[in-house]
């Protein structure tokens, strides 16, 4: 699997336990850190752990090790460093405060309906 079914592949996981707002960014050419950033909500703590739960078992599954984790026990934000891809789970109001969506407005956004990650 490339970098881009990586970042596919855990917005589908994401997204089976109905985060709200799915957003994937490719930020290769806008930063050193990684080539893409994915973000997604939850309408309670309670919930952005369980998607952080489920989004690092089935990662691991599949043979990714998550690099670092910070958040995990507050659910309010989640940021997860798979390398090449950082993810930013939120609890909704405190996504609406930071607005990482804003701050990378230049950023070009995959469609995550039109691409479904290859699998061997």
């Amino acid at each position: 699997m490339n970098d881009i079914d990586k970042a596919l592949l855990a917005s589908e996981i994401i997204r089976e336990r109905k985060a709200v707002d799915t957003v994937l960014f490719k930020v290769r050419d806008m930063t050193s850190i990684a080539d893409y950033f994915l973000i997604a909500g939850g309408n309670s703590s309670r919930q952005v752990q369980a998607i952080f739960r489920l989004l690092t078992r089935k990662m691991r599954e599949q043979g990714y090790r998550v690099y670092g984790v910070e958040g995990e026990q507050e659910g309010q934000w989640i940021l997860m460093d798979y390398g090449d891809l950082i993810i930013h789970l939120f609890y909704q109001p405190v996504r609406e405060r930071y607005d990482l969506e804003g701050l990378w407005i230049e950023a070009p956004r995959i469609d995550l309906d039109d691409n479904k990650p290859q699998r061997n």
